[in-house]
């Protein structure tokens, strides 16, 4: 399967995962329990996946380096998404995801040095003008509240400053694809259950029960996702890969659609606004 392939399907699976986390949450799924059950299912298939790479000689202060990205994202971020999920909805919070690569591209211009190019202001005024007509639409979900937006650009910030710190790891590193993805899987893993411990404590037992089968399908499609991506970019070229798995973004308006279209209040503005940030995304894609 060659890397545009993966691409398409890295982003259709991430966008259909934003939506089994609602799935999840709809289910009367904890957030913070659905976080750690989706990291640590995700894990699982990561590490499944990376075991015939076990033979290949790895650094393991590389190795370690990739753990501790793990711990912010998609640990600490997944926690993050799951807040955002619940609170806008799985089709804007995609949305918002989406803003990530410009994220990624200002941040690395500023920390990075990375060299200025002209289409990244065309990419940020269709970013923007996404934004703008996201905030304008009149008609939203019932259940929709306004902290879901900042959690969903937190949640962006957290993926921009995990692709400039895999950049700047990169590097220097020779790590094999899926066992970097695995170390990073597996530090989440440990900071999401840590978290879900330390704050859920006395209702964890019970929690559990209800988060096992809700979230196992969001944590599967996260672990399958995660091993396209990296495969893809294993690969082919970011400028290939980075716009296809930008559409996860369209993949969850469309996923949201079909499983949530009366609660999520679907129209022709959200449709608009996540063209508009995806179009971005793919122009950041190209120009890396």
């Amino acid at each position: 399967m060659d890397a545009v392939l993966l691409g398409v399907l890295a982003g259709a699976l991430f966008g259909a995962m934003t939506v089994a986390v609602r799935w999840g949450l709809v289910r009367g799924g904890d957030p913070v329990v659905g976080a750690a059950t989706v990291i640590t299912i995700a894990f699982t298939a990561g590490a499944l996946l990376a075991l015939p790479t076990i033979a290949d000689e790895t650094d393991s202060g590389d190795l370690l380096r990739f753990f501790a990205i793990g711990a912010l994202v998609p640990g600490v971020s997944q926690i993050v998404f799951t807040y955002a999920v619940r609170a806008a909805g799985p089709s804007r919070a995609a949305i918002l995801f989406g803003t990530a690569p410009l994220l990624s591209v200002l941040l690395a211009l500023a920390l990075l040095d990375e060299p200025f190019e002209p289409a990244l202001i065309v990419a940020t005024a269709l970013v923007v003008a996404g934004g703008v007509v996201l905030a304008a639409e009149r008609r939203r979900p019932v259940d929709f509240r306004v902290v879901g937006v900042a959690f969903a650009l937190a949640c962006a910030v957290l993926f921009a400053l995990r692709d400039n710190a895999v950049r700047w790891v990169a590097r220097d590193a020779d790590v094999p694809a899926l066992q970097a993805s695995a170390a990073s899987l597996l530090a989440a893993a440990l900071v999401t259950v840590a978290f879900a411990v330390a704050t859920r404590r006395s209702e964890l037992q019970r929690a559990l029960r209800v988060a096992l089968p809700s979230f196992a399908p969001a944590g599967l499609l996260f672990g399958l996702a995660y091993a396209a991506l990296v495969t893809a970019f294993d690969r082919g070229r970011v400028g290939i890969v980075a716009p296809l798995n930008a559409t996860q973004s369209l993949w969850g308006i469309l996923f949201a659609a079909l499983f949530f279209h009366r609660s999520e209040a679907i129209g022709r503005r959200t449709v608009v606004a996540g063209l508009l940030v995806v179009a971005g995304g793919a122009i950041v894609g190209v120009v890396r």
